[in-house]
């Protein structure tokens, strides 16, 4: 009888085992192995921009540039930590990259830009559902922007701020430190991730990915 209830109840747990999908680390804190790199007009090598210790990745800031995953990514909540080193700047974080290219890719930036962390940047011809031509203007910028809803709520300088990007099936929520400071849609639906360097030194650690469950999916 023994043998019959677990033989019945294997196939059940092994089944609810492989649904669970695993938060990974995008990065290893120990290299960037995993990561590709673009550095504006090939000016210094990449190494001179992009570092680790201690389990921190930190970006120059010049030449103008970014670091991005190998692989692309899906249907996830990315939460990672970054913080200014020694006085405050530009930067941000690329998500739904479609096509490498120097010094931008075309994709999504979630602003880090000092004041203005939670903007989102359409780079590179890349398009939101949300954005439209302010009134008057009939030319599409180069940048557009959808602004931040919220009051910065950012760190000083020095500080570590924690941000989260949920992308679902192309449904995009930023988070500053807790605060939802932005929400958009993209027809494209994954996409690389990436770092960027520019202005200022920047810092980041605990990159997580965690994929969005079934239940969590439209």
């Amino acid at each position: 009888m023994k043998k019959i209830i677990l033989s019945a109840i294997l196939p059940a747990i092994l089944l609810i085992t492989g649904c669970v999908q695993q938060s990974t680390s995008i990065f290893n804190g120990e290299d960037l192995s995993n990561w590709q790199f673009i550095v504006e007009g090939n000016a210094v090598p990449a190494e001179e921009v992009y570092s680790v210790s201690d389990g921190i990745i930190t970006v120059k800031g010049e030449p103008l540039g970014y670091m991005y995953t190998r692989e692309k990514y899906r249907n996830y909540t990315l939460e990672l930590e970054y913080r200014w080193v020694g006085e405050e700047g530009n930067s941000g974080i690329f998500f739904l990259i479609e096509e490498p290219a120097n010094p931008f890719p075309k994709g999504i930036e979630c602003q880090l830009m000092a004041g203005k962390a939670g903007d989102l940047v359409l780079l590179n011809g890349a398009d939101l559902k949300e954005y439209s031509l302010p009134e008057g203007v009939t030319e599409r910028p180069a940048f557009p922007v959808i602004p931040k809803k919220e009051p910065s709520s950012e760190q000083p300088v020095g500080d570590w701020n924690k941000v989260s990007i949920t992308v679902n099936d192309g449904a995009i929520s930023i988070q500053v430190n807790d605060l939802l400071q932005n929400s958009a849609t993209s027809e494209v639906k994954e996409g690389h991730i990436g770092l960027q360097s520019e202005g200022k030194a920047i810092q980041f650690r605990n990159l997580v990915l965690h994929p969005l469950k079934d239940s969590e999916q439209p």
